[in-house]
């Protein structure tokens, strides 16, 4: 039988969303700010060559460029203000919860509620000031030394050049902060998700355009598509599974009544972590080569070499990739999406248990044992959607970057997104129900006191 939860999850409707004012405004807010986003893409970045630019992006675009232009909506291809991206504020806050993991005094910060997430959160801002400086210094002298800037030099150029990118990615930042707190979803995932989106219609139209040309058999454009279909199918199912664990409460008695004795389910995603490790992989492979992209003749003998084994398609790339997906599911896992020991005392102080285990740390050790063997699944399936496109691409020379962690990212924002709008619909028919309930309790009291004048 339905909850009452999932009975009005079902009688959700578009009536029942135009009556939702704050949602709706919610959705305008997040809206109208990745609208400011993409009008950034399109801001140049002053001192730049335009057109020894869109050559020298034509020539990458089937490498590392293409990767990196996809994870910043087209705006590294266009040097734009947002060029770096959200990926410093990432790549920030993978060290800083590594960092949390290894420094007892930030983990003692971890524990300290509110006002320790606020600290931890201003450290990631400061690691992300530093690694912002790092990349745009690197990118401004890359863009020198391969001749794409009209007027060289380090206060002609690269200053404002580091300026300018330093304060695109703060302003980044503070806008994904911003949607999350009064808008709806995930603002940093919203910023990547519209940055890929937005540049899938001219991906494919370039892939369909190769296709006309011939480059393309039509046998590969077909089997494309339906890898696409195919895996978005199977992203959707394994979002959506769990690994249900059986949670008895016991009886109690009050008075000649007894309460209790209830069972219920603790799900458990297949998928604890989401798209992070996903995002996360990406941002450590990315961080390394956004500057050397840039470096034209420049490059060092070693970076070439780091280049040449770790493009897109390589073994090494592709074992590096699966080790830091696999490590990071389960790094975040244990660390932030689903806290073992935290489950289990809040099980132990609702006085409920798992069927023959012991409540406390013989309960924790039970769930470390369920989510290590159900991550062996969920980081498996992560590493393979992210995976096979790649390996895809490399052996069918696909003129653009297409990989599967886009598509992850895609998919993962698109329902998370969705299930937020549910949730606020849910609670927007709750209120409404309570406003009901009073009202029809403040006219029957009403109609007594008349009924005893």
């Amino acid at each position: 039988m339905a909850s009452a939860a999932e009975q009005m999850a079902s009688n959700i409707s578009w009536g029942a969303f135009g009556k939702a004012k704050e949602l709706q405004s919610r959705i305008l807010f997040a809206l109208g700010l990745l609208i400011v986003y993409r009008i950034g893409t399109f801001i140049p970045v002053p001192g730049i060559d335009a057109i020894a630019l869109r050559d020298f992006v034509d020539q990458a675009q089937t490498g590392i460029g293409g990767i990196l232009n996809m994870f910043s909506g087209g705006a590294i291809g266009r040097m734009a203000i947002f060029a770096l991206g959200i990926m410093p504020y990432i790549s920030a806050s993978i060290i800083i919860q590594l960092m949390t993991a290894m420094v007892p005094q930030l983990e003692q910060l971890k524990k300290e509620g509110e006002q320790g997430r606020k600290k931890i959160n201003q450290y990631t801002r400061y690691g992300t000031v530093l690694l912002a400086l790092f990349q745009a210094y690197g990118l401004s002298k890359g863009l020198e030394a391969s001749g794409l800037v009209t007027a060289p030099g380090f206060v002609t150029f690269q200053l404002p050049c580091i300026i300018t990118l330093v304060g695109g990615t703060m302003f980044l930042m503070w806008l994904g902060e911003q949607i999350t707190a009064r808008g709806i979803g995930n603002g940093i995932s919203l910023i990547i998700f519209v940055g890929i989106v937005a540049e899938l219609p001219a991906a494919l139209a370039q892939f369909f355009s190769q296709g006309r040309s011939g480059a393309l058999s039509p046998a590969v454009i077909l089997g494309v598509m339906v890898m696409v279909v195919t895996v978005i199918a199977f992203i959707v199912f394994m979002e959506r599974a769990l690994r249900k664990v059986h949670i008895q409460y016991p009886k109690r008695q009050v008075g000649m009544k007894v309460y209790g004795g209830e069972s219920s389910h603790l799900p458990i995603k297949v998928n604890p972590a989401g798209v992070i490790p996903a995002i996360f992989a990406s941002a450590l492979l990315l961080l390394p080569t956004t500057v050397s992209t840039f470096s034209g003749t420049q490059t060092s003998p070693l970076m070439s070499t780091i280049l040449a084994y770790f493009g897109p398609g390589q073994p090494l790339y592709l074992l590096f990739f699966t080790v830091m997906i696999v490590f990071f599911s389960y790094f975040y896992t244990a660390n932030v999406a689903f806290k073992t020991d935290e489950v289990a005392d809040n099980l132990k102080k609702q006085n409920g248990f798992v069927p023959g285990i012991r409540p406390g740390a013989k309960t924790a050790e039970y769930l470390d044992f369920v989510v290590t063997r159900t991550l062996v699944l969920g980081s498996g399936y992560l590493a393979a959607v992210c995976l096979l496109p790649e390996i895809l691409r490399s052996q069918l020379s696909i003129p653009f970057y297409f990989g599967g962690t886009s598509l992850l990212i895609v998919v993962s924002v698109t329902m998370d997104t969705i299930t937020q709008v549910q949730s606020h619909l849910l609670a927007h028919q709750y209120e409404g129900l309570i406003e009901k309930s009073q009202l029809r309790g403040k006219n029957r009291s009403k109609a007594r006191r008349k009924a005893r004048k």
